[in-house]
């Protein structure tokens, strides 16, 4: 049996960096990476760097504040969807499954729309669609135009600007302006 979505590429890896400035200018001075955005301690324990190496908002982000064993492991690794009907589809094909579902929405930086989940080994992975793409400028979106939510039906309510969340398919957008979450 086939998903009723399709994934297009793997899209970013976040890994545990046990110096996070340190790990910073290895990726940006020796590899060439530029950063795209940072969170604070007190936006993620540890802190986070956000960098890019392509026009997408980031394609690897570290996460500090890594042990030495954490600073050799994945945080979670992350592929694209062709459409935001894709995420859906992804997120009630994954609970009919029995995939534990560990968020759903849009977080902060790069504003994807995603469902995150664990792999039967416990590996945690997303599924996403509209990541922000940073242009010839270098700057990405203004942190006040985030819009996270917690499910994926706020998402498509509270779009950042410049995000389309319009659904193709009738059925999922009858749901959301229904206000059900149900397949």
């Amino acid at each position: 049996m086939s998903p009723p979505f399709a994934v297009q590429k793997i899209g970013h890896a976040v890994i545990f960096a046990s110096d996070l400035e340190r790990s910073k200018r290895f990726y940006t001075d020796v590899l060439g990476f530029k950063v795209s955005d940072t969170y604070d301690g007190t936006m993620m324990p540890g802190g986070m760097v956000f960098l890019r190496c392509n026009p997408d908002h980031h394609c690897l982000a570290l996460v500090g504040g890594g042990s030495e064993q954490q600073d050799k492991s994945l945080h979670h690794l992350a592929f694209e969807v062709e459409s935001l009907d894709d995420v859906f589809r992804a997120r009630d094909h994954l609970k009919k499954h029995g995939a534990k579902i560990t968020y759903e929405g849009r977080r902060r930086a790069g504003c994807q729309v995603s469902v995150e989940f664990l792999d039967p080994d416990g590996h945690h992975l997303e599924l996403y669609w509209g990541v922000d793409q940073i242009g010839a400028d270098g700057r990405s979106r203004p942190w006040d135009e985030w819009r996270q939510t917690a499910t994926l039906e706020d998402a498509v309510r509270r779009a950042p600007v410049g995000q389309d969340t319009t659904l193709k398919d009738a059925t999922l957008r009858a749901r959301i302006e229904g206000g059900t979450d149900k397949p």
